[in-house]
């Protein structure tokens, strides 16, 4: 899959921020059909961040939920407030 299409949009919702907050993680609708190799891929040439870890939940409306937990070098606050969210 091309990596331009992999991430949907981000999520800004009072968990979403909290988890940017205290575990420095992103949260992301993603493509269905994506895997987390993927997600990973995209989000550090998107974002020019490292990523430790990709966490992905399927949600009952048939969306993919991702939780993208970034290195301590790049707060997820940062990334936030470049998308617009903060």
């Amino acid at each position: 899959m091309e990596l331009d299409k992999v991430i949907k949009y981000p999520l800004a919702t009072e968990k979403a921020v909290r988890l940017m907050e205290t575990e420095n993680k992103l949260t992301l609708i993603v493509d269905k059909q994506c895997t987390k190799a993927e997600i990973k891929k995209s989000v550090e040439k998107m974002f020019n961040v490292k990523v430790l870890k990709v966490t992905v939940a399927n949600m009952q409306d048939n969306r993919k939920k991702t939780y993208v937990k970034l290195s301590i070098d790049t707060p997820a606050i940062d990334v936030a407030t470049k998308l617009g969210l903060m």
